[in-house]
This record gives C-alpha cells, sequence and structure tokens, in this order.
C-alpha cells in the first residue's frame, strides 16, 4: 500500500517533469520562455513567456485531474502576483493554464483561458 506521502511525491515529480516537457517544447518553437520559482502563498505561476513587445504570458502548467475553474483561478492570482512583484501593471500580463492530457505530448496539451482574456473585454 502506497502512503499518502509517497503519492504527493510521485504527483510533485510527474508536475516537475511535465514543466519541464513544456518548457523544452515552448523553447523549441522559438519562444522566450523560463520556469518561475514557487514563492509560497505569492506563487507567481510555472513558466512565463516574454513576448518583444514587453508583454508577459504567466502559465499554470497543470498535470492533474481536469478542474478548469480553480486551474484559471490559480493562474489569475498567480499573474497578479508576477505583475506586482515586479512592479508591471497587471494589463501587461497575462495567462493561461495549460492541462496535460493524458498519454500525450506538450503540443496536444489543452490550453485554458477566459472569453474576456481571449477577446481582451474589459472586467465586468
Amino acid at each position: 500500500m502506497t502512503s499518502i506521502s509517497e503519492r504527493n511525491k510521485a504527483n510533485k515529480r510527474r508536475g516537475a517533469a511535465w514543466e519541464t516537457e513544456l518548457l523544452a517544447g515552448l523553447r523549441s518553437i522559438g519562444e522566450d520562455a523560463e520556469r518561475l520559482r514557487l514563492t509560497g502563498a505569492e506563487d507567481e505561476g510555472d513558466l512565463v513567456i516574454r513576448a518583444a513587445d514587453g508583454t508577459y504570458l504567466v502559465i499554470e502548467a497543470k498535470n492533474a485531474k481536469f478542474e478548469p475553474g480553480p486551474f484559471l483561478d490559480e493562474a489569475e492570482v498567480e499573474r497578479l502576483n508576477f505583475a506586482r512583484h515586479r512592479d508591471l501593471d497587471p494589463f501587461d500580463v497575462e495567462s493561461i493554464a495549460i492541462v496535460k492530457r493524458r498519454g500525450k505530448g506538450w503540443r496536444k496539451a489543452f490550453v485554458l483561458t477566459t472569453v474576456e482574456a481571449y477577446f481582451g473585454l474589459d472586467d465586468e
């Protein structure tokens, strides 16, 4: 029987492997991507892409049971943390969640965002 601690360690390893695969994949297509470090309650996401126009895309990489609402909520909090820690205008930082699909590589992962964010709509 596997202990909860052993399962948590295995889940963290799978999550870290997914982040590494995604980072390598994004870099292989020319994206200026880097891994972000955990900062506890002030977490900033898993990866960030710097665009040539000075904007950023914070990525929350998930290799877990598909829960789009909580994933997007987490990505939004981390987007705001990233902007605040760097004294950036939050409008210059976007966020998405990229969710690994079982048995598929990084190119077949799900990309989650909201209609509002995708179309650049103002908050209601």
